[in-house]
């Protein structure tokens, strides 16, 4: 086994295709696929699993992939400190963002790293939480914004901040069209849309309706930010959401919205990273500077909702 192979190995996974993999490494195909089966003959287990929709680690596979991540890892900054200095911030770093926090933070936070840390190469996920949870336990992802308050084994979380969540649409029943809030109590019944049933925004809004004893009324499961808007805006359905999720929507195609009250409804966010190594300075320069990105956002107020947790020593 050696650094090329493992190399060879992450892309692969990574792409989820030998063929995609190949091209990037600028490798042919049939070479990359004896080097794996070198690979798999040596550790004497099989590592991927080919199918008509790709390639897809096994679990040895995936035990693989985040140690040869950590080693190459170790490498890239190895080969940084002894040519630049220890304190020249290089590299790439893996960052997951929700679906709802990408539109306010990917851009100011590439531009942030751009100008500060040129050295730096961000690689940007944008997904559900559940799924960038997923990336963070099993090493592809170096930092990711998560909605939790608590460690979990395998992955260290930074609380950062609080949302408040929204009603999107008209929910009738005597909300006056002028008015900013809408108790919940108001929306017993009223026809709502929401992410799948194991989303953590979800768990939330069925766990506050339930203790506040309000009747839910999901009338679909929608894993779509645009299509639940969509849907709200043409009044055939309410959904509750943060105010990040809006922000970079058209005003004419943006529906009516409220905060919730009586009561609010607050998630927590951290940035949480893997705690199997010690982390970088170039992962280190972009947790700190997305911290930095978003007390500014807050600070001017351009972050409807959301509060900033106090930072405890680390």
């Amino acid at each position: 086994m050696d650094v090329r192979q493992l190399r060879y190995f992450v892309s692969i996974v990574d792409y989820g295709s030998l063929g995609k993999a190949a091209e990037k490494l600028y490798v042919a195909q049939p070479s990359l696929s004896q080097q794996m089966a070198r690979l798999e003959e040596e550790l004497g287990v099989t590592l991927l699993l080919r199918s008509n929709h790709g390639v897809t680690p096994t679990a040895e596979g995936d035990a693989l992939y985040r140690h040869a991540r950590l080693v190459l890892r170790q490498m890239e900054q190895l080969k940084q400190e002894v040519t630049k200095g220890a304190g020249a911030e290089s590299g790439t770093v893996a960052v997951g963002l929700p679906t709802t926090m990408a539109s306010v933070l990917a851009v100011p936070l590439f531009e942030r790293i751009q100008d500060q840390y040129p050295g730096i190469r961000l690689q940007f996920f944008e997904s559900m939480s559940g799924y960038l949870n997923e990336l963070l336990a099993n090493g592809r992802l170096d930092l990711g914004i998560l909605f939790r308050e608590s460690d979990t084994p395998g992955i260290t979380a930074l609380p950062v901040l609080d949302e408040t969540l929204y009603l999107l649409g008209e929910p009738g029943g005597g909300i006056s069209p002028r008015s900013s809030t809408c108790p919940l109590a108001k929306l017993a019944g009223v026809k709502l849309v929401a992410p799948g049933a194991s989303n953590g925004l979800r768990l939330l809004i069925e766990r506050t309706f339930a203790s506040e004893k309000v009747e839910l009324n999901i009338v679909a499961d929608i894993d779509s930010l645009p299509s639940l808007l969509l849907i709200a805006h043409s009044g055939r359905a309410c959904t509750i959401l943060p105010s990040s999720a809006v922000a970079q929507w058209n005003g004419d195609r943006l529906p009516k919205m409220r905060r919730i009250v009586d009561p609010i409804i607050r998630r927590p966010a951290s940035i949480c990273w893997p705690n199997g190594a010690p982390m970088n300075s170039a992962t280190v320069a972009v947790r700190e500077t997305l911290i930095q990105l978003i007390a500014e956002q807050i600070e001017r107020d351009s972050w409807q909702g959301v509060t900033m947790r106090e930072r405890a020593p680390m």
